[in-house]
Formats: C-alpha cells, structure tokens, sequence
C-alpha cells in the first residue's frame, strides 16, 4: 500500500474515527484503525465492538492495500505535522510496518494483520429514512443531557428513539431520562420512518454522532433493525448496535393537570439561577422558588456558605408556593430552549413539574422537586 494525503484531510479523519478507539483496550487490534487505500479515496475505519466508524477521504492511490495502526499514536503524529504538509504513507510489503513520511520527518509504525479486524456485519436493515443535519442535531442536543449514567439501569443509558402520535399527528420522538428529569422532542414523521421499532440508542453513539454532524448541512440517511442502527451521511457511515432493553412507559410521568401557570424570561431565570445557586451546597445543588403573584423569589441557604436571594418579576396569578429544584437540572433544561419565555407548570412542592418553550411546543421537560 502507497498513498500520498494532505495533512489537513487526513487530520480531519483520523480526528473522526480515532474518537471511538477506548483508550484502554485489552483485545490489541481494537487500539487500531484499519486503513485501505482502493480506487481514489483512503477508507479508515475504527471501531470498539459495539460502534464502527468508517470515513472515507480522497488521496493519490499509488498502490492499493490495506494495514492497521495504532489509532491514537497515528492521530498525534499527524496533528503534530505543520500546516500543508503533505503526508505519504506506505506498508512494507509484509505488512509489519507502516512507513510515514512528511517532509523530513519520518516514523515507522507497528501495524497488525488487517485480517484481524473486526468486522461489524452490515445485517438486515428494513427500516430507512432521512433527516435533515440540522433536524438530527436538535433532536439530540435537546435530550441527551438527561441521558442517565446509572450502568445499573442500562436501559436509560441513551436516547429512545420511536415513531408516535401527538394530537394525532404522527412524529418521530426522542426521550431521554435519569429518574429526575425527563427531555422529550419530536418532530414530523420522516418519510420511510412509520413502521421502525422503538430503539434505545446508546450514549457513546449519540455523543459521537453529535460530533460527527456539527459541520454537516447534508440530509442524514438513517437505516434501523430491532438490534442496530447506522447513519450515513457526506462521506461518513456510522454503525452501531442498540441497547437491549426496554425504555420505561415515559408517558406515565409526564403530569397532565399542573394548574400553576408561570411565564418568565428566560435569559433572566438562567443568570438568576446561576447566581443565586453559587451559595448552594455542592452535593445537593438545591435552589428554592417562592412564587406570589406577580413575582418569584430564588434562594439558596447552606451551611458553609450562607444565604442568597433574587426577586425576578414573571407572568403569575396561580397562589403561594414554594417548591425546590436542583439548579443543576433546571440550568440543563432552560439552556435548551431558544426562545425568551419558558413556562413552568405546576401542582405542588411534590410533584413533577412540566417546562416548556413558549414558544415552541416541540420540545418538553418534565423536572422532579426536591426538598429545600
């Protein structure tokens, strides 16, 4: 195998696929990315068992080939290159090394046989749509932040992807929870997309592909079976197995009588909260909210550090309460929504409570209280 890249592509590249390469590995093949040279372009692939990533990137092909190489040392090297530089890579033709060249800069690279890399077999996938990169992102910036990280319960370790109806209309949701507070957001149902499976997609996946699509403007093709999921789009096929589980009845927490209405501005909760919060205990993060009429009182007491308080003026006619959040969760949620007014909806200090973008009714956030 003999090619010749340009640094800045091959970076690019490399940067993509060496992010799914674990750090620690005990199966050594798995520390390496498989790198083939065909036609016009360098495939490099990575992959950790669960997640394969393959990207494709246009070189010069002087000979055809393949060989693995340590992902991460290979990824360094290159970033270490200056700016421009031309990069020629070529296996020995036993495959034992990998030559790298760069100027006056030379490495040579332990490889191991490309014979044992993992192949993630393609499958069955009956189920396919598309969406837009910019649909894909807002699906998953407005919910993966409730993604729990509690191993014990897997099934809540990603984002539940699922065609349903709203007001019977029908839409493609996602839904993420960690027991103490839930994120749902939906939008049109894709074309192709009316007959898929509810799958959990697994965190790693949603945060690589999060990555992966920030620059994208292209449509997203997305193909599905009941064990995985794959999204391809500009010159990047992302394959990935799903959770195995079953996503708890979400629509059961999510309060429908929540009579206290109020209406605030957003960016000014946000900076109150984040104020006022610098008080509270670090464990418990709480932050208490006193409504009357016309105004909400934010406070915070602890120990260690004392007490604060903020009055804010809000949109509210619904009687006393007072009700606690953890100023983390609530931060989460209000630096979700885009809009100036967020709507909090609410019963009672026990509660859940209902917040939304005013508006924007796409997407809703159900927070637990806490005791303050």
């Amino acid at each position: 195998m003999k090619l010749t890249i340009e640094r800045a592509q091959l970076l690019k590249s490399l940067a993509h696929v060496q992010s799914v390469v674990e750090r620690r590995n005990t199966i050594p093949i798995l520390s390496n990315v498989l790198i083939e040279a065909k036609g016009e372009h360098l495939h490099l692939t990575a992959t950790d068992m669960d997640l394969t990533i393959v990207e494709r990137v246009e070189a010069r092909i002087a000979q055809a080939g393949a060989v693995t190489a340590p992902a991460h040392t290979l990824y360094d090297i290159v970033r270490k290159l200056p700016e421009g530089a031309e990069v020629m890579l070529d296996a020995s033709s036993d495959q034992s090394q990998l030559a790298l060249r760069s100027g006056r800069s030379k490495f040579a690279l332990a490889t191991l046989p490309k014979e044992d890399f993992p192949a993630m077999g393609p499958g069955e996938m009956p189920n396919r749509f598309q969406l837009q990169a910019g649909e894909l992102r807002s699906l998953v910036d407005r919910t993966r932040f409730a993604i729990s990280t509690e191993e014990t319960r897997y099934y809540l370790n990603g984002i539940y992807l699922h065609a349903a109806k709203s007001n019977s209309v029908a839409v493609l949701r996602a839904v993420a929870t960690d027991g103490h507070r839930l994120a749902r957001m939906e939008m049109a149902l894709p074309r192709g997309a009316s007959g898929m499976p509810g799958v959990i997609v697994p965190r790693k996946t949603v945060n690589e592909l999060r990555k992966l699509v920030d620059e994208s403007t292209d449509a997203v093709t997305v193909e599905l079976s009941d064990t995985k999921i794959r999204f391809a789009f500009d010159s990047i096929v992302l394959t990935s197995k799903l959770i195995d589980g079953t996503f708890p009845d979400y629509e059961r927490v999510i309060p429908t009588g929540n009579e206290k209405i109020m209406q605030v501005e957003r960016s000014e909760f946000t900076a109150a909260v984040d104020r006022v919060s610098t008080i509270s205990t670090e464990k418990s993060r709480a932050v208490k909210l006193a409504l009357s009429e016309g105004t909400l009182t934010l406070s915070a007491n602890s120990p260690e550090n004392g007490s604060a308080t903020e009055e804010l003026e809000v949109n509210y006619a619904g009687g006393g309460l007072e009700i606690g959040f953890n100023s983390r969760y609530l931060l989460d949620i209000t630096q979700q929504i885009d809009g100036e007014g967020v709507q909090f909806a609410m019963a009672d200090a026990a509660s859940p409570t209902l917040v939304r973008d005013v508006a924007d009714p796409s997407a809703l956030y159900v927070l637990m209280p806490m005791r303050v």
